[in-house]
């Protein structure tokens, strides 16, 4: 008797992460605190506590920064009650906002990016 091996295709999620591998320091940077959310992917069990991409916290140089400003107008727009806050690194893995954009905005559990905002 033979045995068949299909490939899997119940998803059309990226399994790897994106890791901000620059290695740069962004203690003192700002990022959004909010309410817990939930990775969007089917099945991840990851809950964010700050403004994220691929379970990273994105960080900004400056707190008036006006793509941390859009970010956080679009956080208060779906009720995740956002707050600027100084990035620390127990707040968990971190990536520049910049270094996030030039890798061509990763999501978790969204092939191809997400967010449409500058």
């Amino acid at each position: 008797m033979g045995v068949i091996d299909a490939p899997d295709q119940s998803t059309d999620v990226e399994e790897h992460l994106w890791t901000d591998d620059s290695g740069e320091d962004l203690e003192g940077w700002y990022c959004i605190a909010t309410d817990p959310w939930p990775c969007p992917a089917e099945g991840c069990g990851f809950v964010a506590n700050h403004i994220t991409a691929a379970h990273l916290v994105i960080c900004w140089p400056e707190m008036d920064d006006p793509n941390l400003l859009t970010h956080a107008q679009i956080a208060k727009e779906v009720g995740r009650n956002p707050r600027v806050a100084e990035y620390q690194t127990g707040m968990g893995p971190a990536c520049s906002y910049y270094q996030w954009i030039a890798a061509g905005r990763p999501v978790h559990g969204v092939r191809g990016g997400g967010t449409k905002a500058p």
